[in-house]
């Protein structure tokens, strides 16, 4: 894996865990009891996305790391994914 590749793995890992994080504690106005003029009822109270941005960082960094070391270890390498044999050895 090269440093491309290693970005690329990181921003993929980053957006599949923020998308997981991001409904967590989940809290919309209209559960609130506070609906701002204009907004749906449905709209957030509170967003919190730094907070939920660093807790994806953090996430993201740990399971990158535990991927990267599994790739560049070769302990799984792209010829074990390999289900139909169309890899020349």
């Amino acid at each position: 894996m090269n440093l491309t590749g290693g970005i690329v793995l990181f921003a993929v890992i980053w957006f599949m865990v923020f998308f997981v994080v991001l409904p967590i504690r989940f809290q919309s106005q209209d559960e609130a009891g506070h609906i701002v003029p204009g907004t749906p009822a449905s709209a957030p109270h509170e967003v919190n996305l730094k907070k939920k941005a660093l807790i994806t960082t953090g996430i993201a960094v740990v399971l990158w790391g535990v991927i990267a070391s599994i790739i560049l270890s070769g302990v799984i390498s792209i010829r074990d994914l390999d289900w139909f044999g169309r890899i020349k050895h």
